[in-house]
């Protein structure tokens, strides 16, 4: 089968469209054909590892795992002896490692089925990015109905998913981003919307519950600055810097008054969590916002699209 691997660190050129053996499912494990992937911020820092801090854990020299992709969905090609949930022919959602390939292999706790009303090009848009929005925003923001709910970053794609589910949750939701992506966040149920580049919502004077700060703009003091008496403060992405900040601050400042501080690190593919989204799905309270699609024999293409363009939502790879 083909698959993307990349055997060095470099730019996405580096990337390369090879032959290698179709994966069999062991016992517990289900084969999926894959129809779609998407690209994450975790693939391309994966295999760019700057800073070299990061090498110590993906390969000093070389890349331990030259495979790429998590996020999948496609149609059951075979299932092992344990499987009891899914058969051939099902179409299914959900991570597995290696997912931008013709096959990807994983345990059947890692897929749910993919609802009808929803492509595979949009499922597969879904995993890691909306993860990481529904763990942030209930499990470390404790979000609640009728709260002010601020997404800084609300334009890709972690943060098209959070103003939804923030939404979905009964939250009043403020999306920061550019003025070209305002109506869009306002079309996906925003009830305000703030060019970054024209207001400082660090300095505005306005106060919130909850900032799920996506891509933030700000070090983890100013985003205290914009918070409620007990408001939360949750960190999901950002430069390296703030990312540190926030694990390295978060803790200590938090210990300091009412106010919160944590940081989002990878989110767990919980089969509970992967079942909440299919119901939002179905039910159309989030819909997966789709930037553009790109064949697998361009992946190199699509990655550096999304770091070099700001995508609007999720990249995706069609592998059929």
């Amino acid at each position: 089968m083909k698959a993307i691997l990349y055997t060095k660190y470099g730019p996405p050129e580096a990337l390369q469209l090879t032959e290698v053996d179709k994966p069999a499912p062991t016992e517990k494990q289900v084969l999926v054909k894959v129809h779609a992937a998407s690209v994450n911020a975790l693939e391309w820092r994966g295999f760019t590892m700057s800073p070299l801090i990061l090498r110590l854990m993906g390969g000093l020299r070389k890349p331990r795992d030259p495979k790429m992709g998590v996020d999948v969905a496609g149609t059951v090609e075979a299932v092992g002896n344990s499987v009891t949930e899914f058969k051939p022919g099902d179409e299914v959602f959900g991570v597995a490692p290696a997912a931008f390939a013709e096959y990807a292999c994983n345990g059947e706790s890692k897929f749910v089925l993919k609802p009808a009303n929803v492509s595979f090009e949009a499922a597969a848009a879904v995993p890691v990015a909306a993860l990481t929005a529904l763990q942030g925003l209930r499990d470390k923001g404790q979000i609640q109905s009728g709260q002010k709910v601020l997404i800084d970053g609300a334009s890709g794609g972690v943060g098209t998913f959070a103003v939804q589910i923030a939404k979905s949750y009964g939250a009043e939701v403020t999306a920061v981003c550019s003025a070209r992506n305002l109506d869009m966040a306002r079309s996906i149920g925003a009830d305000y919307v703030i060019d970054y580049t024209r207001e400082d919502v660090t300095k505005n004077g306005l106060r919130y519950d909850l900032i799920l700060a996506v891509n933030g703009n700000h070090p983890i003091l100013d985003y205290r600055r914009a918070l409620s008496p007990h408001g939360i403060c949750v960190v999901a992405g950002g430069s390296l810097a703030q990312i540190f900040g926030a694990i390295l601050l978060g803790p200590l400042i938090s210990r300091l008054g009412s106010k919160k501080h944590f940081f989002m690190g990878i989110a767990t593919s919980a089969k509970k969590d992967l079942l909440v989204l299919k119901e939002l799905l179905e039910a159309g309270k989030v819909i997966p916002v789709i930037d553009k699609c790109y064949p697998l024999s361009k992946t190199a293409e699509a990655i550096r699209y999304l770091i070099e363009e700001h995508a609007r939502g999720k990249v995706v790879i069609e592998i059929i």
